[in-house]
């Protein structure tokens, strides 16, 4: 696992007392339908998680149409900016 991996997992994972692995955030943070299994996981990536390392994390696993596209759904779904979506 990469450092960026690390770093982000120990900061969405946590909270939540959720367990993704890299892949699995990748493919929650990129998909409106596996979002929704994880919304707590997502919404902490998008919000807590520093943009550089989200881009790092997002480049690394290949997703960065995908991810902006659930990034701007979630913007449309609450107050808190989500620097990805604009």
């Amino acid at each position: 696992m990469s450092a960026v991996a690390s770093k982000i997992l120990g900061t969405v994972n946590a909270p939540y007392g959720a367990n993704l692995s890299a892949h699995q955030l990748a493919s929650c943070i990129s998909s409106l339908d596996a979002m929704k299994g994880a919304w707590g996981p997502v919404f902490s990536f998008f919000t807590e998680v520093k943009p550089d390392l989200q881009m790092d994390f997002i480049k690394e696993m290949g997703i960065e149409d995908s991810a902006k596209s659930v990034a701007a759904y979630l913007q449309g779904q609450c107050a808190n900016p989500i620097p990805l979506a604009l």
